[in-house]
C-alpha cells in the first residue's frame, strides 16, 4: 500500500484536519480499496456524519460528526468509571475471591466518525474491562478464546510462571475454541494493566487486546473522583504508523464531550500508556499541576507539583489534582502530532450547584457520578 502512504501521510492528516483526513484514510484503507492486508479484513465505513458540531483544537483541526457508541457497544465516557469488581465470594480461609470471565472476540469498532477498525478485543471492547480488586484478593479469571487466532492474557503483577500468559509457560497460547483459568493473588497494589502476549506481540496489542488492572491498597486511598484513562492509537492502513490517537479508543471524544468535575474536589486518574509503534507518550494538564505516583505502588508521590509526565509502552501511574477555578481546561500529550490526531480532551470544571447540568451535557447520569466516587470510598465489594 505504498501508493496509499504517498497519498495520505500522517502529516497530510494534520494539514487536512483530523476528521476529514481520517475519513479519507479509513475509506481508502478499510472500505474502497478492495484489498486488505492478510488477517486484516475491512469493511466500508459508514458515511461521514453531518457537520452538526465541531471542535477547534491545536492547529485548528476539526472534529466533524460523532461516533455511534451504541453500535460500538462501549462509550469512552462510561469507560472512565466502569470498574469491574468481579463476582465476589469468600474462600474457606477467609480470603476474598473475585471471579471474572474474559472472552476474546473479533469485532469491528468505530474509532473516529465513519472510521472503522477490525479489532481483536476482550469482551467486545477496546480497552477491555477495567478489572479492580484489593491487594491480597484471590483472582480467578476464566479466559475463553472465540476467535480464529491464538491469544493469552498477561497480567502485570506478581504470580507463578504458569499464570504468566506467555508462550511456553503454563498453557502457553490459548488456541481458537480453547479456554484457561488464570488464578493468582493480587499483588502489589497499584495501577497495572493486562494484555495479550501471543506472537506477534505488537500485532496483538495494536489490534486492541489490553485493559486496565487496578489493585487497591488494603488501607485504601483518600476519597476522590476517579477515572481510568488508557492511552491508545490505531494504524488504520497497517503501514506501521498510527493515524488515530485517543484516550479510551475514540479520537477527540473528550474534546467533544468534556469530562464534568467539581471545583476543589480531589481528582485521581489511573493513566496507562499502551501505544504501539510510538516509543513515548505523555500527559499534560492545562492551567494546573498534579502529584504523580509512578506505577501507583507507593502511597507517597514519586513526583510532586508537575504538569507533564512521559510514559513508555506499558508504563502507568496515578495523577492527583484539584481545580482552583471553574472553566473548560484542556489535557493532551505534549506531543503535538498525537494531539492533532485525536488525543485531546478537556475537563469541564463547575461549582457543585452546576454539576447536574454538566453531567447532562456530557451525556452521563447520577450512576456515572456515583461510580466515579465509588472506588476509593468503599466500592470494593
Amino acid at each position: 500500500m505504498s501508493w496509499l502512504r504517498s497519498l495520505l501521510s500522517r502529516r497530510d492528516v494534520l494539514r487536512v484536519g483530523a476528521g476529514g483526513a481520517a475519513a479519507l484514510a479509513g475509506s481508502v484503507a478499510l472500505g474502497q480499496s478492495g484489498s486488505h492486508p492478510a488477517g486484516h479484513p475491512g469493511a466500508a465505513p459508514a458515511s461521514p456524519a453531518p457537520a452538526t458540531s465541531a471542535h477547534t483544537g491545536h492547529g485548528n483541526n476539526l472534529m466533524v460528526g460523532s461516533v455511534n457508541h451504541k453500535r460500538n457497544g462501549f462509550d469512552p465516557m462510561a469507560m472512565l468509571t466502569d470498574w469491574d469488581w468481579g463476582k465476589v465470594s469468600t474462600l474457606p480461609n477467609g480470603q476474598t475471591l473475585r471471579e471474572y470471565t474474559m472472552i476474546a472476540q473479533d469485532k469491528e469498532i468505530e474509532i473516529a466518525p465513519g472510521i472503522f477498525f477490525p479489532a481483536w478485543t476482550y469482551n467486545g471492547r477496546v480497552p477491555g474491562p477495567t478489572l479492580r480488586c484489593t491487594e491480597g484478593d484471590r483472582l480467578r479469571i476464566t479466559f475463553i478464546n472465540q476467535t480464529i487466532h491464538a491469544h493469552t492474557i498477561h497480567f502485570h503483577g506478581v504470580h507463578s510462571a504458569e499464570m504468566d500468559g506467555v508462550p511456553g509457560a503454563g498453557p502457553g497460547e490459548i488456541q481458537p475454541g480453547g479456554r484457561f483459568v488464570y488464578e493468582f493473588d493480587a499483588e502489589p497494589f497499584g495501577c497495572h494493566l493486562y494484555h495479550c502476549h501471543a506472537t506477534s506481540l505488537k500485532r496483538h496489542i495494536h489490534k486492541g487486546m489490553y485493559g486496565a488492572f487496578i489493585v487497591d491498597p488494603k488501607e485504601g486511598r483518600l476519597p476522590a473522583r476517579e477515572f481510568v484513562m488508557v492511552q491508545n492509537a490505531f494504524d488504520t492502513n497497517f503501514d506501521g504508523a498510527n493515524e488515530i490517537y485517543a484516550v479510551n479508543t475514540v479520537g477527540f471524544e473528550f474534546a467533544r464531550r468534556p469530562i464534568p468535575v467539581q471545583k476543589g474536589e480531589l481528582i485521581r486518574i489511573y493513566l496507562i500508556n499502551i501505544l504501539e509503534f510510538d516509543l513515548i507518550n505523555s500527559f499534560h494538564l492545562h492551567a494546573n499541576f498534579f502529584n504523580y505516583y509512578d506505577t501507583g505502588t507507593t502511597l507517597e508521590p514519586t513526583s510532586r507539583i508537575v504538569d507533564t509526565i512521559m510514559q513508555a509502552q506499558g508504563q502507568r501511574g496515578i495523577l492527583e489534582f484539584k481545580y482552583k477555578f471553574t472553566g473548560n481546561f484542556m489535557f493532551h500529550p505534549h506531543i503535538s502530532e498525537f494531539t492533532e490526531l485525536g488525543w485531546m480532551g478537556s475537563f469541564q470544571v463547575v461549582e457543585p450547584d452546576a454539576y447536574p447540568a454538566a453531567l447532562k451535557a456530557a451525556g452521563v447520569d447520577a450512576g456515572w457520578d456515583r461510580r466515579s466516587r465509588q472506588g476509593a470510598a468503599g466500592g470494593r465489594s
